[in-house]
């Protein structure tokens, strides 16, 4: 497949249309603010609207934060459903809600094109270092022309099922990273605050079964005081909010992904909102009067 569309070229999507130009796809670009240049002068093509996008591309691949912005791109005036045609794939990466994916595919689908759901987990350095996982809803046909591009920008390439299932995985995803930054925060505060050193606890702890990504990654994080973004608190409260609707909407409970969900917004409260989603231990460190590495 030569022609892509690349529809959001934000902090993920930006990396993510590079991998896939700098292996000899043709880009169709259109973003809400200006085309990153390096996209532009190796031949990206800048296009005015997702219906231009569409009639240009083979797949059209959209990455945008949340659940309207999907719809918009989709749906609105100038929208991507306008420049369809039969065969033409839709792939949406971004984080969204499974039941409104669902409804997006029935409506894609009736125009004559395939969709895929198709949301990644990695953060900004899994889409710099194009070793994303990511889940996938969706035809199996489509999934199978697609797989080629996605491992351009990805390692772990799974299709988890039909349409929405690929969201609902993520969602998945987003407690399990969630419920584990809160576990390891607690960790390394009762660790500093016991009087060890955490940066040593944490060293400690990798070589046992304790050890995840997150102990690894976000440990770190929070024994340097590093809080820069590579993921917003504000985009995983949105992730768990999809959770904590859909728990509704099956008569589930999830208690401790609702508990999470507070610290965000503890964090959120005090000016956090654009923090890493490892300053989740800011608000349990509040809450202890006590700061990791502290005297």
């Amino acid at each position: 497949m030569a022609k892509i569309g690349f529809i959001g070229l934000g902090t993920m999507g930006r990396p993510m249309a590079g991998h896939l130009q700098e292996a000899g796809h043709r880009l169709f670009l259109h973003d809400v603010g200006p085309i990153p240049p390096e996209l532009v002068s190796g031949g990206g093509v800048v296009c005015k609207s997702g219906r231009d996008v569409a009639q240009e591309a083979e797949a059209v691949i959209i990455m945008v934060p949340d659940t309207p912005h999907v719809e918009a791109v989709l749906f609105g005036p100038g929208g991507v459903a306008e420049g369809l045609s039969k065969g033409k794939i839709v792939v949406d990466m971004s984080s969204i809600s499974p039941l409104a994916t669902k409804e997006f595919a029935k409506k894609i689908e009736a125009l004559g094109a395939d969709y895929l759901d198709a949301p990644v987990s990695g953060g900004e350095v899994g889409a710099k270092a194009a070793s994303l996982t990511i889940m996938v809803g969706g035809p199996e046909a489509a999934f199978n022309t697609m797989k080629p591009v996605f491992e351009k920008m990805g390692k772990n390439i799974t299709r988890v099922g039909g349409n929405g299932d690929g969201q609902t995985t993520k969602v998945a995803n987003q407690i399990i990273v969630a419920l584990t930054i809160g576990a390891v925060g607690e960790a390394l505060l009762f660790a500093s605050k016991a009087g060890a050193d955490p940066a040593l606890v944490r060293q400690a702890l990798m070589g046992g079964f304790a050890s995840s990504r997150i102990l690894e990654v976000h440990g770190d994080r929070m024994v340097k005081r590093n809080f820069d973004p590579g993921f917003r608190i504000e985009l995983h409260q949105k992730d768990l909010n999809l959770a904590l609707e859909g728990a509704r909407a099956l008569g589930l409970s999830l208690p401790s992904t609702a508990i999470a969900q507070q610290l965000f917004s503890s964090c959120t409260a005090h000016g956090g909102k654009a923090w890493d989603h490892s300053a989740m231990v800011r608000a349990l460190e509040m809450m202890g009067n006590h700061e990791i590495g502290a005297a």
